[in-house]
């Protein structure tokens, strides 16, 4: 059965803000600001406006928190830990700040941490039944379901017409073996949700375990037509089909389980079992030895997960469509703009070697010419000279603090190199400070 998804909070917290009156004022406006774009779903434009607030005033917690809630919905959960960390550091008694964490430190499967903010959101606010059903999930993701029952329970007792946390209550109680009690459960969430496949599957599993086959396919008939893309539903249906002798529809129901999802070396096995009951020797040997040698590895999850760094490709593809920072200035009697602008076009003619001279000179004359070291960095990485261009870049963001396009690129050859939670700070902070490209590729490869 596929894994029940945790809900992000989306809660907005307005708050006072301190500071001189002027301050005060200037900061409220963008703090506002950001408020009304967040509840529009323009979530860039409110990180940005948060930003202004916390430049204007760094001690104001609510302004850590919602541009930590901001990333968190642009999928940046990275960045949006280190701005929780800021508002309860600011704000100890913040409930909501420990649950939208333990949300974005769920998001990156940190499920032990995770549930500790989740204890702690309900020790500051016992009355919250989010807060259960997160400690809930992330319980039942560590296993620990008799924990996980209590506080889907508990959820429940908090918020009887919860859904979720009924349907993931019969989910735990499956995993406890209680198929019986999980019944009602699921009906429960039918009664609330006729549309609701996943309650029809749930259902189906535990009347399979039961011995109710007939009423299993009943409940999986409903479970195709309200989602026909579901591989589970139709291996489960298949698998009841068996049970009740039905072996040429069971075949059929295997072999679009197959169709769907090809790594599930249960539905193999299934329609082995079935082609023998046909006569079908060769071809269930076939799938007997598909369901013998594939790999399963994440199999129950659902989730295709990206493993391993960004490939070269990739890494050239995303670096490459960064717009070049050369910009007309006046000349000054060094002429280092010159270098550089010399640089740029000899780049542009495909004479790499003679830009980094250009650049080594721009850079000489002018130490602190931020372009310069970020064009370099640009140039070394192409070349295939990522440690050289991670220096470049780090020259430049030390520079220009706000250098997204920096940051940007110094996070791809990061994750390029392996480092993944490097690379994705680095992401996130070129998204905080404006560059909001990065935000596709936090949601492809920091997730």
């Amino acid at each position: 059965m596929k894994q029940f998804l945790l809900p992000l909070s989306a809660l907005l917290v307005v708050a006072g803000l301190n500071g001189s009156a002027l301050a005060q004022q200037s900061a409220a406006d963008y703090f506002e600001n950001g408020i009304a774009k967040s509840k529009s779903g323009d979530f860039p434009g409110a990180l940005q406006a948060f930003s202004m607030a916390i430049t204007i005033n760094p001690e104001n917690s609510a302004s850590y928190y919602n541009r930590g809630l901001a990333k968190a919905n642009l999928k940046d959960h990275r960045g949006a830990i280190l701005d929780y960390d800021r508002a309860i550091e600011l704000n100890p008694k913040d409930a909501l700040a420990y649950l939208s964490r333990g949300v974005s430190k769920s998001k990156q499967e940190d499920h032990r941490a995770a549930l500790m903010d989740f204890s702690r959101a309900i020790e500051l606010n016992p009355d919250d039944p989010q807060a259960y059903f997160n400690r809930g999930a992330s319980r039942s993701r560590l296993d620990q379901y008799r924990g996980a029952l209590q506080d889907f329970s508990k959820t429940i007792e908090l918020e009887p017409t919860n859904a979720n946390a009924l349907y993931a209550r019969g989910l735990t109680k499956q995993k406890l073996e209680d198929y019986a009690s999980s019944l009602a459960d699921f009906s429960k969430v039918i009664d609330m949700n006729p549309k609701r496949a996943q309650a029809f599957a749930g259902r189906a599993v535990s009347k399979i375990e039961l011995g109710d086959f007939s009423g299993a396919v009943a409940d999986l008939n409903k479970a195709i037509e309200l989602n026909a893309q579901d591989a589970d539903s139709y291996y489960y249906r298949g698998f009841a089909k068996s049970k009740l002798d039905d072996y040429k529809s069971a075949y059929a129901d295997y072999d679009r389980a197959i169709a769907l999802n090809g790594a599930d070396f249960r539905a193999y096995y299934g329609r082995g079992f079935t082609r023998s009951k046909l006569g079908d020797q060769k071809g269930s040997i076939q799938d007997f030895n598909s369901a013998i040698e594939l790999n399963n590895e994440n199999m129950e999850s659902g989730k295709v997960l990206y493993s391993g760094r960004l490939n070269r490709a990739a890494l050239d593809n995303l670096r490459n469509a960064v717009q070049e920072r050369n910009k007309i200035n006046d000349l000054t009697a060094e002429r280092s703009e010159a270098y550089f602008s010399r640089a740029v076009s000899k780049n542009k003619q495909g004479d790499a070697k003679g830009a980094i001279v250009d650049l080594n000179k721009t850079i000489e004359l002018n130490p602190t010419y931020a372009e310069a070291h970020f064009t370099r960095g640009i140039i070394k990485s192409a070349q295939g000279d990522q440690k050289g261009a991670i220096m470049d870049l780090s020259s430049a963001v030390k520079l220009n603090p706000r250098y997204g396009e920096a940051y940007y690129v110094r996070g791809i050859i990061k994750h390029s190199l392996g480092d993944e939670n490097g690379g994705c700070l680095d992401l996130s902070k070129a998204g905080e400070v404006g560059y909001t490209a990065a935000y596709k590729v936090i949601s492809e490869y920091c997730n």
